[in-house]
């Protein structure tokens, strides 16, 4: 029996199995703090600022002219998006493997299927990585610049969102007493989240009321003497250790903050090592909706391509990742990529603080 490989290998078919694969219905954080939209081109303009703590209206004479006031709090940030694309290759051995699923009573069919298919997750998983791992490099800078930086096969995409460092001088903190740091028991992490709250209100008006941070941060600021003692102070209870959910409660009441816990993983290609989206003792106070969005941009697959002309197939998923088959004749083999045009908007990060814990 023929087999085609355009019907077994379509982008619709993977599109449907990597939306269907129970393991990424987990969301990224990033899904409602940067909700994806698309544009098309590459340019990017987005407005940054906020209204900020209001300003009394000057008093005036009757008779005369108003006086114009200075436009601030706001500017335009415009830059050019980075595009991402990579594949695999199909090749006529692995055909031969697709060809044993046209047999029911092959017992390894359901393998062979799941394990190509899986290759070609793979590739949308990447896609939905890059922009989470921009994401955090803007929300939890560890050297207190949000800046993007995605380095590999060649290319270098660098992206400063604070480039005259005002972000930093008013939205980061870096903890430097030892004394203090939040993997001590000396550590006063209260005081601290407090401190981001109201350098927050009194920079620009806004309640912040959400914390991230990921698991091990989490155990480095419970276990200090703050926070204990507080607990001790409410409950009238002397615990040696507190639980997890003990000593949020704690924090959570004393700084009126929810606290997010986010472990999430990736690795920057296939040779290196996992890396956490929120490093270790890095600590992001916000308030609560989106911060920015993430835009994606029309890809050549997208733009070119999609109308099948060429031969080729391609389905959108993820609001703007394109998925691309070709099959070619001699030798027998498919090609399918994963391409990309994203990068996110900041909006609202003068509302954002950032500290270093630890």
């Amino acid at each position: 029996m023929a087999l085609n490989l355009k019907e077994v290998f379509a982008p619709a078919a993977i599109a449907a199995y990597w939306t269907n694969d129970p393991t990424n219905a987990m969301p990224f954080a990033s899904d409602a703090l940067f909700p994806a939209k698309k544009k098309a081109g590459l340019d990017l303009k987005w407005l940054r600022g906020h209204k900020g703590v209001g300003v009394s209206l000057m008093p005036s004479a009757f008779e005369a002219k108003a006086t114009f006031r200075t436009r601030e709090g706001f500017k335009f940030d415009e830059t050019e998006m980075p595009f991402f694309r990579e594949g695999y290759h199909l090749g006529e051995k692995d055909r031969q493997e697709i060809l044993r699923v046209l047999d029911s009573n092959d017992p390894y069919a359901r393998d062979v299927m799941n394990r190509l298919y899986d290759d070609t997750a793979q590739l949308i998983t990447g896609a939905r990585i890059v922009p989470e791992r921009m994401i955090w490099q803007l929300l939890a800078p560890v050297n207190g610049v949000p800046c993007i930086t995605i380095k590999a096969n060649g290319v270098n995409y660098t992206y400063n969102y604070d480039p005259d460092g005002t972000w930093k001088s008013t939205n980061y903190k870096e903890v430097s007493a030892a004394k203090s740091k939040w993997n001590v028991t000396t550590a006063t992490p209260i005081a601290d989240l407090n401190a981001a709250k109201d350098a927050v209100l009194e920079s620009v008006g806004e309640v912040v009321t959400e914390v991230y941070m990921n698991t091990a941060t989490f155990r480095n600021m419970i276990a200090a003497d703050e926070v204990k003692n507080r607990f001790m102070t409410v409950t009238a209870k002397a615990n040696a250790v507190l639980l997890d959910a003990e000593a949020r409660q704690v924090i959570e009441s004393a700084t009126g903050l929810t606290i997010h816990l986010y472990d999430k993983m990736f690795k920057a290609d296939q040779y290196s090592a996992s890396e956490k989206y929120l490093p270790d003792g890095m600590v992001v106070v916000a308030p609560s909706g989106a911060l920015g969005s993430t835009w994606y941009g029309t890809t050549p697959e997208e733009a070119d391509l999609l109308s099948g002309q060429s031969g080729a197939s391609v389905s959108i998923v993820n609001t703007g990742v394109a998925i691309t088959t070709e099959l070619t004749v001699h030798p027998v083999n498919a090609n399918v990529y994963a391409s990309e045009i994203v990068l996110p908007s900041f909006e609202r990060m003068d509302a954002v603080y950032c500290i270093k814990a630890y």
